[in-house]
């Protein structure tokens, strides 16, 4: 009884470790003993019974013997006489359950049963890892941190019983998380689904920012203020720009909130980083110039609309601000707006104005126009005849004269 008892302590055990129902891993363990024992036994195959009870704490495997008259012939079969010893009810063709020890099944068999349990768990294990987060995939989730490896950094969090691993590269420059701490983060992707699913979770990428903004603000939660772009350098700045379906709501003071109690708890949570909200438009010269705010912006000219460039103008004394610390306020609108901008200061070295302001300035056209398929065609065509005409007009030449043959021979000697 007490090795029983063992038995179910580690089973429960083994449950809680592997976040298993104790009735699933209770089958998985009868199927494993069952492939064990028919191993062991291999004329018994179809009559060996396992019987595991959690509630009774009972477990034992059983030959299902016949009972016959005659001297069996194997381990199948029992005497009528034997049988009555253990049940007087016996009789000639019903059947005794005769007990197997367990610790005789071997030590293969044994091997055999804990490999097939761990393959049983390592798939219950994916399939519940799978059904858990497939649906959370691009979602923010909130996550408790377990443990902090000082070394390497990287940081294991628990979500729900699951732990997951957010790698120093996912982390917010310049952020300390500790053990306790709840935190949000963004599920970029799940790989491994066949085999090892791994979750792989992120601080820095973009998405959590719009995540966050759809938990704090309810009209973008329902649709009626929507998130058009994103642009971020993680534990630094992060521009989003919004636009409203609803006339009578505005965006931008829908993300701020009331005394920036939405966008405060977005940049607590984003530990300090900077946020400027961009109210989207459909005019890209409009837009662009809202895009590098803080800085002021005078004209935005369009140069190419195919290849996304354009020229901003800004005052002189903003053009460092336009720029940002290391180009960062530039290289963010960039990626806000799909455009390659190239700034420029109102006056130039000389106290010249810049010609862009002019309302007489036009974006030059360029250089090279691109010909038709038909033009470039008829150009062929044309180049082809005279090609024909200059061979059909050349002199004819004697295949061979005493000058080549003196530059062949002095070709092949060298």
């Amino acid at each position: 009884m007490t090795k029983n008892n063992d038995f179910f302590r580690a089973l429960e055990s083994l449950g809680e470790e592997s976040s298993v129902d104790t009735g699933l891993l209770v089958e998985k363990v009868k199927s494993a003993m069952l492939k064990a024992a028919r191993r062991a036994y291999p004329h018994s195959e179809d009559r060996i019974r396992v019987d595991i009870d959690p509630a009774t704490k009972k477990f034992a495997m059983y030959i299902e013997q016949e009972v016959i008259e005659d001297e069996p012939i194997d381990e199948n079969e029992i005497n009528i006489d034997v049988a009555k010893t253990i049940d007087p009810n016996a009789y000639i063709g019903s059947t005794i359950l005769k007990e197997i020890d367990i610790s005789k099944l071997g030590r293969m068999a044994a091997i055999s049963a804990k490999q097939s349990i761990k393959g049983d768990l390592r798939e219950i294990s994916r399939d519940q890892m799978l059904s858990r987060f497939e649906s959370k995939e691009h979602e923010c989730i909130t996550a408790k941190v377990s443990q902090v490896e000082p070394g390497r950094g990287t940081v294991t969090v628990d979500y729900e019983g699951t732990e997951l691993y957010l790698f120093r590269n996912e982390q917010i420059p310049g952020e300390t998380l500790k053990e306790g701490q709840s935190v949000k983060v963004y599920i970029t992707g799940i790989v491994g689904k066949n085999k090892k699913p791994v979750v792989k979770i992120s601080r820095t990428h973009k998405d959590l920012v719009k995540r966050l903004f759809e938990i704090e603000v309810p009209e973008i939660y329902d649709g009626t203020v929507e998130v058009k772009s994103v642009s971020r350098e993680a534990g630094s700045r992060t521009k989003i720009a919004v636009w409203s379906k609803d006339p009578n709501v505005d965006a931008v003071g829908a993300c701020i909130g009331t005394r920036r109690s939405r966008i405060s708890a977005i940049v607590s949570e984003l530990n300090g980083e900077k946020i400027d909200i961009i109210p989207w438009s459909e005019s890209p010269e409009e837009f662009i110039a809202k895009a590098l705010a803080p800085a002021e912006v005078l004209k935005t000219v369009i140069t190419s609309a195919e290849e996304n460039t354009c020229t901003v103008i800004v005052p002189n004394n903003q053009l460092s601000l336009a720029i940002g610390n290391k180009g960062q306020n530039a290289k963010l609108a960039a990626k806000l707006t799909g455009f390659k901008i190239d700034i420029k200061p109102q006056f130039d070295l000389n106290g010249e104005e810049a010609p862009e302001l002019s309302p007489d300035f036009k974006v030059p056209e360029p250089e090279y126009t691109p010909e038709t398929d038909e033009e470039i065609f008829d150009k062929q065509e044309e180049t082809a005849g005279e090609e024909v005409e200059a061979v059909e007009a050349a002199p004819e030449t004697p295949e061979t004269t005493e000058e080549t043959d003196k530059e062949t021979a002095a070709a092949v000697e060298e």
